[in-house]
């Protein structure tokens, strides 16, 4: 199980919102020993942060996690994600997810329709271009969303030699969970999905969905962002604890998000939380989350104990493991969690 941290945003307490910010989170995870480190497309363009961990940091994996397909064009996407591959000498990986309607039309003023439909042929799209690139020949993909038919020399990238891109997506439910399995090189688990859902709903989906097209598990990447709660005080691990419980409570009142607590028998949760959300009276909704529904999501404890029970959870079910802190951890407590997670 490979371990990866997030950049671009507030890690470890340095600032992520600028360049110097982002070039001592990336130079502080190869330090620690992370394998890869992972941009989401949240107040910033999720491109660049995988451009500047490539240059400073020779040895990790570099990628998205997520950038918004549906606001861009394939061509691009394809675009930013080729120069990134050649950058990296290989490293990059393309990381996808759909977000919600409201905010692709909405906030990115883009068409929404059919995403499962939608993602497959982005997919497609996608390696249609690179082929043209790669190989020379016409550019003619047609589809019920995407066109692309025109490429000429001039704007056509120089051929290089790390080849494209893998692709992963981003899924929470079943149908994008088969889209992933069946025409992506690897999936992205939610954070809000517990250790059960994992193994008796994702991963079988997963593994039947891989056998139906042909496709071996092992050429497939699992990389889970696992919630933990953790800190170098007691102080510290309570104020991590109310953080985590805030962000499964915002999780939790999201109707695409219902399943997994469903899966526990928690719908009514689900109901209540969401009633709460529509009257914006968060603190409330902070509550309902007991300690029986924060351990299902969340590993707490010190930095040594969550470690440990990160891997007897995950190790043998996923390939990469993103410690998901929505809070700011001690940058001490942070490098015992790592290093009790790759010993």
């Amino acid at each position: 199980m490979k371990v990866d941290a997030n950049i671009g945003g507030q890690v470890d307490g340095s600032d992520g919102g600028d360049l110097t910010g982002l070039v001592d989170q990336v130079s502080t995870a190869a330090r620690l020993g992370y394998h890869g480190v992972w941009s989401t497309e949240v107040g910033r363009d999720p491109f660049l942060p995988p451009l500047v961990a490539a240059e400073h940091a020779p040895d990790l994996t570099v990628g998205t996690a997520v950038a918004v397909a549906f606001a861009r064009s394939p061509m691009t996407t394809a675009s930013s994600a080729y120069d990134l591959q050649s950058f990296s000498r290989g490293r990059f990986v393309l990381g996808l997810g759909t977000q919600v309607k409201a905010h692709i039309e909405r906030r990115y003023s883009m068409p929404w329709s059919q995403p499962a439909a939608r993602m497959t042929e982005y997919i497609a799209a996608l390696h249609a271009i690179w082929d043209s690139w790669e190989t020379g020949e016409r550019l003619d993909f047609e589809g019920d969303f995407y066109r692309h038919t025109l490429m000429t020399p001039m704007f056509t990238p120089a051929h290089h030699a790390w080849g494209r891109p893998p692709v992963m997506l981003a899924a929470v439910g079943p149908r994008m969970t088969e889209v992933a399995a069946s025409w992506a090189d690897g999936l992205f688990v939610h954070g809000f999905t517990t250790e059960r859902y994992l193994r008796e709903v994702t991963l079988p989906l997963v593994e039947k969905t891989l056998a139906d097209n042909g496709r071996e598990r092992p050429a497939f990447t699992v990389a889970y962002p696992g919630m933990v709660a953790t800190g170098g005080t007691d102080e510290q691990i309570a104020e991590a604890v109310a953080a985590v419980r805030h962000q499964l409570a915002f999780y939790g009142a999201t109707p695409a998000y219902r399943a997994v607590l469903d899966q526990h028998g928690w719908g009514g949760l689900h109901e209540e939380l969401h009633r709460l959300s529509v009257r914006q009276r968060w603190q409330d909704m902070d509550a309902l989350v007991d300690d029986e529904v924060l351990n299902a999501f969340a590993v707490v404890g010190s930095p040594e104990e969550v470690a440990v029970e990160a891997r007897r959870r995950f190790s043998d079910v996923i390939d990469r493991f993103t410690l998901y802190t929505p809070y700011p951890l001690d940058a001490g407590a942070r490098a015992r969690v790592v290093a009790g997670l790759i010993a």
